[in-house]
């Protein structure tokens, strides 16, 4: 049975979720130097964020297939080193959705009527009503900075309370915007027009110091700020020195740019709230996440594929539907591909056209690379680890589209370069059938499956003759041939389908034939 290593304390519904699917092995105290000497036992990984997962321990995990993070951030990961290794490597985003924006609409709250230094007012024997003159929310503007699942839910809190919203999100569409009942606007707007401001993206170098010094003092007096996504979005130098030169600005953070919180000058402001990085810290988010992580553990163990992946594409379910009756044509192509071309490949040039123009297609890039690397490299190439090892090996990988499709609902065309020669080939699907339907720009059309032959020769008369008449003496029999040409009298290309493999040293006999240049033999 396979096992699964639950290296950090997690829910127990989490653990019950894997039972008679893998042993599971708890081991919540595991030290880093015993991680390394036992991963290799394992086929997943479930951590929360006290683990590393080192590029050490995953190079030593030969049998990984898949690291588990219960909760969303990461950064105790090497997703890089995961993906090199082709091991997946997934989270629970889901799971703390409602917990964060429960939180800072606490945090808002807290601001809004002094609650925190009210409460430490009083429990310093003081009473100081006039001091803690609030604000209502009703009516004011809450400024949304990233609309994904959590800005998502704090709109709808933030609905309950009778507030205007407005959004900066270049990926939200004016339809879910309309849907929410928000406004899509500009960073710059929202922020001189919000009464109350909240973050909820993640820390990138786009969004690194997102807020400074000139976007706090753009701000409406009595503004509120908050942050409960990452540290280091807000530039906390410039949050102090403003801090302290608008006093009636007041902020409330949960995560810092370094953690835990030490020596820093906002714990004396009276106007700001800290929370230390709690605001995913629920028993119902825990339990949650646990599962999550559980379930897509195994999905991998059962030989799935999980949702929640993060090194590598997954696409949303309707763009999925229109791409799946593409992955086997993929898959087809790369087979052909790695039998008629040699290994010391340059570059692989992917043109999709048609209907599956204008969707993600890095899934289908991926599936084609996985079929034609694998043979050809001595490391096991899957859809994760694809595009690196491709990039590793110096192989250069180009996309393409076009909406033409000519006569066929979509089309896949590969261009091969080696260092030898280059092939095209082009396919289609047509009535859930796989088919090719060129190949070096000479039409062909043929359905792809079993044993066939790529031959290219001189549409000279007699040489079709001559083909089947040595697959004939080898008692190798045509069940379907297509042939291609660009005019009468030259270069021509035959594909023939056979009913047995063929042997090496009817490709030899073949080739050595007048006026055929060359013979791949596939099996597909």
């Amino acid at each position: 049975m396979q096992k699964v290593l639950v290296a950090d304390k997690i829910n127990d519904q989490g653990v019950e979720v894997l039972e008679g699917s893998a042993e599971v092995v708890f081991d919540p105290t595991i030290t880093p130097e015993e991680l390394l000497e036992t991963i290799d036992q394992y086929t997943g990984i479930i951590v929360r964020s006290r683990t590393k997962v080192t590029r050490d321990v995953i190079e030593k995990a030969k049998n990984l297939k898949i690291i588990a993070r219960a909760g969303v951030g990461v950064d105790n990961i090497d997703v890089q080193a995961a993906t090199d290794n082709g091991i997946l490597v997934v989270n629970a985003p889901q799971s703390t959705s409602i917990t964060v924006a429960e939180h800072a609409m606490g945090l808002i709250l807290s601001l809004s009527r002094k609650i925190a230094i009210a409460d430490a007012s009083v429990k310093d024997g003081k009473w100081e009503k006039s001091r803690f003159m609030g604000m209502e929310l009703r009516n004011k503007t809450l400024g949304v900075i990233g609309m994904g699942r959590i800005g998502s839910q704090v709109v709808k809190r933030a609905k309950a309370f009778e507030m205007d919203v407005i959004v900066y999100d270049p990926y939200i569409t004016q339809e879910t915007a309309d849907e929410l009942g928000v406004r899509i606007t500009t960073l710059e707007d929202l922020i001189q027009n919000a009464d109350v401001m909240t973050i909820h993206v993640p820390l990138t170098p786009e969004t690194k110091g997102l807020i400074s010094k000139e976007q706090l003092n753009q701000m409406k007096d009595n503004a509120i700020l908050i942050n409960c996504a990452r540290g280091g979005i807000i530039n906390e130098e410039d949050l102090y020195e403003v801090l302290k030169e608008r006093p009636e600005l007041k902020v409330g953070l949960d995560v810092y740019e370094n953690e835990p919180l030490e020596d820093s000058p906002l714990v004396e402001l009276d106007n700001v709230v800290l929370t230390p990085h709690i605001a995913a810290s629920t028993k119902e988010a825990q339990r949650d996440a646990a599962i999550i992580v559980a379930k897509e553990v195994k999905e991998v163990l059962n030989g799935n594929t999980p949702t929640n992946v993060l090194n590598m594409p997954v696409v949303d379910s309707e763009t999925f539907q229109k791409l799946k009756p593409y992955f086997k044509l993929t898959e087809k192509l790369g087979q052909i591909l790695v039998q008629t071309t040699s290994p010391n490949v340059k570059e692989l040039k992917i043109i999709y056209s048609g209907k599956i123009s204008g969707r993600s297609k890095e899934p289908l890039t991926r599936e084609l690379l996985k079929e034609f690397l694998n043979p050809i490299l001595n490391e096991p190439v899957n859809s994760v680890n694809a595009k690196s090892i491709a990039k590793q090996r110096g192989i250069i990988i180009t996309e393409g589209e076009t909406d033409k499709n000519g006569k066929y609902d979509a089309t896949i065309k590969i261009d091969v370069i080696t260092d030898d020669d280059e092939i095209t080939i082009e396919g289609t699907v047509e009535n859930d059938e796989v088919s090719v339907i060129s190949i070096d720009d000479y039409d062909i059309n043929l359905t792809l499956d079993g044993n066939m032959a790529i031959i290219k020769y001189i549409d000279l008369p007699g040489t079709i003759g001559k083909i089947g008449q040595i697959l004939g003496d080898y008692e190798i029999n045509i069940g379907e041939m297509k042939v291609g040409r660009l005019s009468e009298g030259g270069e021509a290309v035959m594909v023939v389908k056979v009913d047995q493999e063929i042997p090496e040293e009817v490709v030899e006999k073949l080739e050595e034939t007048p006026d055929i240049e060359s013979v791949k033999a596939i099996k597909l």
